[in-house]
């Protein structure tokens, strides 16, 4: 494993982490305590020390269960975990100071913590960015010594730019993948400029970019692959990347084309998005223990080429970019 820094956190953080999103199961699935320690051991095991969660991730049983095995290990394990989402409506005038610190409290009680390491407003309505009071708010539970840092995770360039104008803001996380191209031409040279940490979600496009999936592929009823492709339930750029699915195959087909080999295409992409020195850390999910394994395969993968780097230019420009690039 490979470790960078994390901006101004200072962390030293594994250059392929763990999220959690779907740590329990497979999207849809109910959580299951065994399978989630059994993940999140075998990140450990191969090095990971970085480990992102949330407080609706399974209604809190991600946060208690992530917090559970870190304990249980004796290494150094850097916990990262977001707050906002609960607020409903999910609008700008539901975030407040108040609340925010209210969300932050219980994530330490149900991780039995004392301290954050990192906490995130989790994707909150672009209006949010323009209120300095709930910035502000997190310098208090600093000096309280109930966090340590404030990050944020955005759907859009435009709210990441937002964020680093505050000088508390030490992350950003974002969506960035072979069919996400969009944050590497003006957001990464600003984090760079404003040593601001960045974590990478969504690397694989909800699968997509394993390689893996075909016209035939079914997703369950509670599966966000199946119930939110037009943003029905949150932003449609969390689910395949925006990318429409048949469209998304067929750039698939054409990627697998620069990569022969024996190694899986998921491999290729996580290795593509370390190739930009500015990404901190790439957090893939994963549902069973071997996918952890194939996810850290990333970090032992040569360099890409400038050719293979190219092509995957030239597959975005060709099928993707047109529908994708203007909305995020």
């Amino acid at each position: 494993m490979n470790y960078r820094k994390l901006g101004k956190t200072g962390f030293n953080i594994s250059e392929v982490s763990l999220g959690t999103w779907q740590v329990g199961g497979r999207w849809g699935d109910p959580f299951n305590e065994e399978n989630a320690e059994r993940i999140i051991n075998k990140a450990i095991d191969q090095g990971v020390n970085f480990i992102d969660t949330a407080d609706v991730y399974s209604d809190g049983e991600s946060e208690a269960a992530v917090a559970k095995v870190v304990k249980s290990r004796s290494e150094e394990i850097f916990l990262a975990t977001k707050c906002g989402r609960q607020i409903q409506p999910h609008t700008a005038e539901g975030y407040t100071p108040e609340k925010l610190i209210g969300y932050v409290e219980a994530s330490l009680k149900n991780m039995k913590l004392e301290t954050l390491d990192l906490i995130q407003l989790h994707c909150p309505p672009t209006e949010v960015y323009n209120h300095p009071e709930i910035f502000e708010a997190f310098d208090r539970l600093k000096e309280q010594g109930k966090i340590r840092n404030l990050g944020v995770s955005v759907e859009l360039v435009d709210e990441a730019l937002m964020a680093m104008k505050y000088s508390n803001v030490t992350t950003v996380q974002i969506i960035f993948n072979m069919f996400r191209l969009k944050p590497s031409e003006k957001f990464f040279a600003a984090a760079k400029k404003n040593d601001c940490g960045i974590i990478v979600r969504v690397p694989l496009a909800s699968g997509l970019l394993t390689g893996k999936m075909s016209k035939e592929t079914q997703f369950g009823v509670d599966d966000h692959r199946h119930f939110n492709r037009n943003g029905e339930a949150f932003d449609k750029g969390e689910t395949f990347s925006g990318v429409d699915f048949n469209l998304g195959l067929e750039a698939v087909e054409e990627l697998k084309k620069l990569f022969p080999g024996q190694e899986p295409l998921a491999a290729w992409a996580l290795r593509w998005v370390l190739m930009f020195p500015e990404v901190s850390t790439v957090i893939p999910g994963a549902s069973r223990p071997d996918q952890v394994d194939s996810n850290i395969k990333a970090s032992e993968l040569p360099a890409l080429s400038v050719e293979q780097m190219q092509g995957v230019q030239q597959v975005y420009e060709k099928y993707i970019k047109p529908s994708v690039h203007q909305l995020w």
